[in-house]
């Protein structure tokens, strides 16, 4: 069903666990299979510089839960912002299809730590420049999310 690199974030995953004093968490969730994903970012000089997870769910959601995780340190938020579910899955070497709509949030939990993020620091990007309200990549974001759960507040 996983191919190997899936089994091996799964087995032996990435960056778990919690980061004191988060800069930013994203948590993320889906009704229908009951994934639940959390993403807590430190940034520093608008960089990711430690990025932790904590997944409730399937090996597919632990795996891309991981591999989001080694994506995204070091990265820009923005950059980091770029990075899709699609592209997470394809680090992966892929999912089955029938995991790809259930199990893989975590770039959407990545995306909204980074939200959380630019909400705390009164709406600047950490270079301070505002960010407007429902940047494009934030409202497809939010749009994605509030789609995986079934439309509902997850706040």
């Amino acid at each position: 069903m996983y191919n190997e690199k899936v089994m091996e974030h799964f087995y032996n995953p990435r960056n778990v666990g919690e980061i004191k004093d988060p800069d930013g968490i994203g948590r993320v969730g889906n009704p229908t299979c009951g994934d639940i994903m959390q993403i807590a970012i430190k940034v520093k000089d608008d960089r990711i510089e430690d990025v932790k997870f904590q997944t409730f769910g399937c090996g597919a959601a632990i795996a891309t839960s991981s591999m989001v995780t080694e994506m995204v340190k070091g990265k820009t938020l923005d950059a980091a912002l770029d990075i899709t579910n699609r592209a997470v899955a394809e680090a992966l070497g892929g999912l089955p299809p029938n995991k790809l709509h259930c199990s893989n949030l975590a770039a959407d939990a990545l995306h909204e730590a980074i939200k959380d993020y630019k909400a705390r620091h009164g709406g600047a990007d950490g270079n301070g420049q505002a960010v407007g309200a429902g940047s494009d990549t934030e409202t497809k974001t939010a749009a994605k999310a509030a789609a995986a759960d079934g439309g509902k507040d997850k706040h």
